[in-house]
């Protein structure tokens, strides 16, 4: 069987191009498992109990969403990330920390990553590394807003 010049660059261009829409397509969905979303609402509820991202992502941008109407003075809320066995203290010291600090301590080191607090139709984006992280290790998000942590809660994995 017999192959033509013209009729091998022919075949050899759509292969190139085939390979080039195919590695192009898995950068852009390997950047969009490192973005994340949530959302929160006026009845202190997540709209997800879990957020994953695979473990090759080596920073996270999660942005929330406040979908509720009030504002953040009556039902704001943040998201708050650490160690599960973190959770509680972080929360209780948040409280104390206030409003202005948006429910967080300053400077304390067993936050991985927090938004600011939001009201309704409000949001708030953090990018965060996760080079730290470990796949054995259990984490847990949720809101810092005084009295919310213990229902606005969930798991953040790493696959």
């Amino acid at each position: 069987m017999k192959i033509s010049i013209s009729r091998l660059k022919t075949i050899s261009a759509v292969a190139l191009l085939g390979f080039t829409s195919l590695f192009g397509f898995t950068s852009q969905a390997h950047a969009n498992e490192c973005e994340l979303t949530i959302s929160a609402n006026d009845a202190m509820q997540f709209d997800t109990k879990e957020l994953s991202v695979p473990a090759s992502c080596k920073e996270v941008t999660l942005t929330l969403t406040h979908a509720g109407q009030l504002p953040k003075a009556a039902m704001g809320h943040n998201w708050v990330l650490t160690t599960a066995a973190d959770m509680q203290p972080v929360a209780n010291d948040g409280m104390a920390a206030g409003a202005d600090k948006n429910y967080v301590k300053d400077g304390d080191t067993r936050v991985i990553a927090h938004t600011d607090v939001v009201g309704g139709g409000s949001s708030s984006s953090i990018t965060f590394s996760t080079e730290a992280m470990s796949a054995t290790e259990t984490y847990k998000f949720f809101c810092s807003f005084p009295g919310h942590w213990a229902i606005m809660q969930g798991s953040f994995i790493i696959k």
